[in-house]
């Protein structure tokens, strides 16, 4: 038998389970993440994936989970902890220790003896160098033992979904420095996962198991290293994802053939863009100054802002990195997946929010999300992935189940905002850059989803799922609750949410501002027109004077949706009513029931769907802060947005590596009170990353005309933990502008302290009433 032969095995042989939604669902929020490329892993704080496919762990390439368990076993153990740290998103460490008296039992004194240093890092692969030294003043004999598994579950998996059926696995075959796990996909593609020992081979090798032994003397230290590689061969070349997932959905459908023995070329592998070679071998050290350089020219690159309160500084300087990290490679195409572990792959929704936020910071986040979702807006009808024309996708996956066509994200179109969204940004990033080449490239894109929006006539914009596999809900409060009615009941379809209309009010105002631009007066006067008229439609149709709100829609019976939520704080965003009501908006959001004092909740308590701990119904999002902040700017409360960005910070600072999470929980502060975590919120996670820049350009008050050659500066207002900020290497379109802040008192005072590039025109104006 050759010795690339693959035989199979069953799941619970080789893994020592077959049904996923046995495991744990979770085993809390203090993880290691580590994020690069098109490659993530979570780990436990030892370092460890473990239990066994913990659904909350693993290291991932794909969609797909090649490495479900990974365990440091050591004598004498279990370990002490002495430390566990993350320097950068793409490396951890753990420190660790074993003392005499749990060696065996044979040392009097309880002397901590045995250093080890588990340094984790990943790049193109997964890579972990364990570093022992002893400490006592004698010889010691002393062994390590790995376990690994490689259970290739698809993202939707691990997440919970039921499997129509499973693919085959292979027994794993062992070599004298490796061991190779594959499995092959109902989709007929070979997933492989090596593990491999290079720094030295192990003394016991097995297909789930490394040993190894160590002769230490005194002071002496020893190191290994091992690394886990993932790749995946198709076996019918040529192949889009699309292609296979229809092929996979028609009638008498058979998976390919089993492959016999391991091909010796033709696999994919993980790197800048996926190769058909393996990554060039390179010492750890190497690894880390590479990855150092490539985010240390990010950062360069990146405008800068410096303030006088050193944690917020290290808070900025986090999410600069988050944004770096969250970034992969889709069909040579570079765009920010959503964030880690869940969502690590294109958003339609999440990255145009990302890439508005980050305009401030680097606006190549949004120029290459643009890009990405023009090249996959839809064509054609088709029920299934709920595409249309226009229609700018919800979300993108290439993992078993997308190949299968069990889910249908080849991709999905299941969202009612991402479109005009896309408009918006559009002209957003316009604004900021007079990137008239990157415009002129985008305009069709941008046409074909303002006449997606058109195709509503004078109704508003409404959404009805037409899969079973689809989302129930498809405005970013997707759960299948987060419409609730006052009595909890969740709102029937077809609805209409209140941002949405909102969202589709300025993408036709921009987009008439745009054709002005281009001379053509008849598209112009179209879309100002239509905006007036559903502007005032809006305003009817939702307002509830009660409350001194918007509703959050209208359900399928027209009723109005009445809950009290953040959705209201959009339309502020979107400038589409009027001053008013706007300042009673802002009044209701910043409430004792809808501000926590962390934040603003989603949903305001004391109404019964209220619950902090739910996903949309009470919990406080970065990101839907952020854009009741731009918006209460935008109608000049800046006021308000300072007391939002310092709420924000309240809350970051108590979290780990200062990074804001996807959300948290929405109980309400109190004196001494601490944030709540929420158990499965992605961290990082781009729009959360992106939400502080945001706050920032509202509290500021920067509003560019980059083909204007201009940047005014409205009524800047610093938050009281700052007294001074320094933006550094802003760009207005060809123009790198440096601006300085200072607080005195309840004023701030703007000055322009350096500028490079042509000239752009800086306008401070101030006096406008920021008093609700």
């Amino acid at each position: 038998m050759s010795d690339r032969a693959l035989v199979t095995i069953g799941a619970a042989e080789l893994l020592g389970y077959d049904d996923l939604g046995s495991l744990p669902e979770s085993t809390g929020t203090d993880k290691l993440v580590l994020k690069r490329g098109n490659l993530f892993a979570v780990a436990g704080r030892l370092g460890d994936i473990w239990p066994a496919g913990a659904r909350d762990q693993g290291a991932y390439f794909e969609d797909t989970r090649f490495l479900s368990k990974l365990r440091l076993c050591i004598a004498g153990g279990p370990p002490v902890v002495l430390s566990t740290q993350m320097s950068a998103e793409y490396t951890a460490q753990v420190d660790m220790t074993v003392t005499s008296t749990h060696f065996g039992g044979v040392f009097a004194d309880p002397v901590n003896f045995l250093h080890l240093r588990r340094e984790q890092l990943i790049d193109e692969q997964f890579i972990e160098r364990l570093t022992l030294t002893n400490y006592l003043v004698r010889e010691i004999d002393y062994w390590i033992e790995y376990e690994f598994g490689c259970d290739f579950a698809d993202q939707f998996e691990v997440r919970g979904a039921k499997r129509r059926a499973r693919g085959a696995y292979f027994r794993p075959l062992v070599q004298k420095d490796r061991v190779v796990c594959c499995y092959q996909g109902r989709d007929g593609v070979l997933y492989r996962a090596e593990i491999f020992f290079p720094m030295r081979a192990p003394d016991e090798l097995s297909g789930s198991k490394a040993r190894f032994n160590f002769h230490l003397g005194p002071n002496e230290s020893a190191s290994l290293e091992l690394h886990a590689l993932p790749s995946l061969h198709a076996v019918r070349s040529g192949t889009s994802v699309r292609e296979a997932a229809d092929a996979a959905r028609s009638d008498g459908y058979k998976p390919p053939p089993l492959a016999s023995d391991e091909p010796d070329s033709g696999w994919i592998y993980p790197g800048v863009h996926p190769s058909g070679h393996p990554p060039t071998p390179r010492r750890y050290d190497e690894r880390v100054a590479r990855a150092r350089a490539d985010y240390r020219n990010w950062a360069e690159t990146s405008a800068r802002v410096e303030t006088s309160e050193e944690a917020f500084n290290w808070a900025l300087q986090q999410a600069t990195a988050d944004l770096k990290a969250l970034t992969i490679h889709w069909n040579g195409r570079r765009v920010i997946s959503a964030g880690v572990p869940w969502y690590a792959s294109p958003f339609g929704r999440d990255a145009l929010i990302t890439g508005f936020q980050a305009l401030l910071v680097n606006p190549e986040i949004a120029r290459d999300a643009l890009l990405f979702l023009a090249a996959h807006q839809g064509k054609r009808n088709d029920d299934f992935r709920e595409e249309e024309p226009g229609k700018i996708l919800h979300e993108i996956r290439r993992g078993e189940l997308a190949r299968t066509g069990e889910v249908p994200h080849t991709p999905y179109y299941g969202s009612v905002d991402s479109t005009p969204l896309f408009v918006v940004l559009y002209t957003e990033y316009l604004q900021w850059t007079d990137d008239r080449a990157t415009g002129e490239q985008l305009l069709p894109a941008a046409e074909a989803a303002l006449r997606w929006i058109e195709s509503r006539g004078d109704d508003f914009v409404t959404y009805r799922r037409k899969t079973e596999r689809g989302l129930r809900n498809q405005g970013w409060k997707d759960s299948w609750d987060g419409v609730p009615h006052l009595d909890g009941t969740p709102a029937e379809p077809p609805i209409a949410l209140v941002e949405v209309q909102g969202y589709c009010i300025d993408a036709r105002r921009r987009m008439a501002r745009l054709y002005r631009q281009l001379d053509r007066r008849d598209d112009a006067a179209r879309c100002t027109a239509a905006a007036s008229k559903l502007m005032k439609a809006l305003d009817q149709a939702f307002w509830i004077e009660k409350s001194g709100c918007y509703a959050i829609a209208l359900d399928g019976d027209k009723r109005q949706v009445q809950s009290i939520t953040s959705n209201a704080g959009h339309l502020l965003f979107s400038r589409v009513i009027p001053e008013s009501r706007a300042r009673r908006v802002a009044r209701t959001l910043m409430n004792g029931d809808s501000f926590s004092g962390f934040g603003i909740r989603t949903l305001a308590k004391g109404q019964r769907p209220y619950n902090p701990l739910s996903y949309h119904n009470g919990t406080v999002w970065p990101h839907d802060n952020s854009i009741a902040a731009l918006g209460f700017s935008n109608y000049g409360m800046q006021k308000e947005a300072a007391r939002v960005l310092s709420a924000q910070y309240d809350a970051c600072r108590q979290l780990r590596h200062y990074r804001l999470p996807e959300l948290f929980c929405g109980m309400e502060r109190g004196e001494g009170d601490l944030v709540v975590s929420y158990p499965v919120a992605c961290s990082p996670q781009a729009w959360a990353s992106g939400a502080f820049f945001l706050m920032l350009r509202a509290c500021l008050g920067l509003y560019p005309d980059a083909p204007r050659k201009m940047l005014k500066i409205v009524n800047p207002r610093l938050p009281a933990f700052l007294t001074e900020l320094t933006l550094s290497g802003l760009r207005v379109g060809n123009t790198r502008v440096s601006l300085q802040f200072t607080r005195s008192g309840e004023g701030t005072f703007a000055a322009v302290s350096e500028m490079q590039g042509e000239p752009l025109s800086v306008r401070i104006e101030v006096g406008a009433n920021t008093e609700s």
